[in-house]
């Protein structure tokens, strides 16, 4: 199924008498990158909310923002605790520092009273495998929503690449049956600039006929049709797989534009600059919309 890149996904829940709460926005991008933002006690979580997210995307930024309200326990508002844990690490990379660098200062009290979340609330103070359970639950949750979301937008966006992608395949049949006439037209306008330059004169018949196969030759579309309808039925394909192939789709719509400059080049047929003219225009369009595919 195809996904976009874009969607918004939140989920909140209540486990121990604490608020869980998990939003979750989705942008495109060329790989996958995760941005997380969350209270400092949480931290220790980072690496596997990062993983589990990793695990359900391939490409886009997401934006992840986690919040816990407390419990409300009156007894417990307006008190700290210490951060042992935190403070312990502080202080043996600080003893590892002096170590390393043979630096003489000593580590004071007011050095590590000073660093960041060494004071915690007491209402913050909470059982990690608390933690981890409640965060697992929101977070299953958002990236459902998310999901969903992406696919749903996915949906939305085949059906436009479908029909531009019908369109496309309108235009090619109309250009692959104006081929034929184009040498025609060339020997016509051939035959009659012979005519004029010569003023009447008879023509060489079977030389103005071997300047119009040597044209016929260099002006033929038919290897360029082909390899264009191949990379519409890869497009077509692609669509309707259930893998990320917002990379492949893209690499197919520059092998298209290659297909279609070179028809425009070898061709001198005024229909059929229109047809190109069009198809050009119409993988602009896919192009920018496949910039939100995963």
């Amino acid at each position: 199924m195809i996904k976009s890149m874009t969607g918004y996904g939140k989920a909140e829940a209540v486990l121990a008498g604490r608020k869980f709460l998990i939003e979750m926005k989705s942008v495109n991008h060329r790989f996958l990158e995760i941005s997380l933002r969350m209270p400092g006690m949480l931290l220790p979580l980072e690496g596997e909310i990062k993983k589990r997210i990793g695990e359900q995307f391939s490409r886009g930024r997401i934006e992840t923002t986690l919040r816990m309200d407390g419990n409300g326990n009156a007894e417990n508002e307006g008190r700290f605790t210490l951060n042992l844990p935190l403070i312990r690490n502080y202080h043996a990379l600080l003893c590892q520092m002096k170590e390393e660098f043979h630096l003489g200062d000593e580590i004071t009290l007011a050095m590590m009273a000073g660093f960041r979340d060494a004071f915690v609330s007491t209402e913050m103070v909470q059982d990690p495998e608390i933690l981890r359970e409640g965060l697992s639950m929101v977070l299953s949750e958002a990236i459902r929503m998310l999901t969903e979301m992406r696919e749903k937008e996915g949906e939305s966006l085949k059906r436009d690449l479908t029909a531009r992608l019908d369109l496309i395949t309108g235009l090619l049949e109309r250009i692959d049956g104006r081929a034929p006439q184009g040498v025609l037209d060339y020997q016509k306008r051939l035959t009659d600039r012979v005519r004029e330059l010569t003023g009447g004169m008879v023509i060489d018949e079977a030389r103005l006929l071997q300047e119009v196969a040597i044209m016929a030759e260099k002006s033929d579309i038919t290897e360029e049709i082909v390899r264009l309808r191949s990379h519409i039925d890869q497009f077509t394909e692609l669509l309707m797989g259930g893998d990320a192939a917002g990379r492949k789709i893209d690499f197919l719509i520059q092998e298209m534009g290659r297909e279609i400059n070179t028809i425009g080049s070898k061709s001198g047929n005024a229909d059929i600059s229109r047809c190109v003219i069009e198809i050009k225009s119409e993988l602009a369009k896919l192009r920018e919309q496949v910039q939100n595919i995963e």
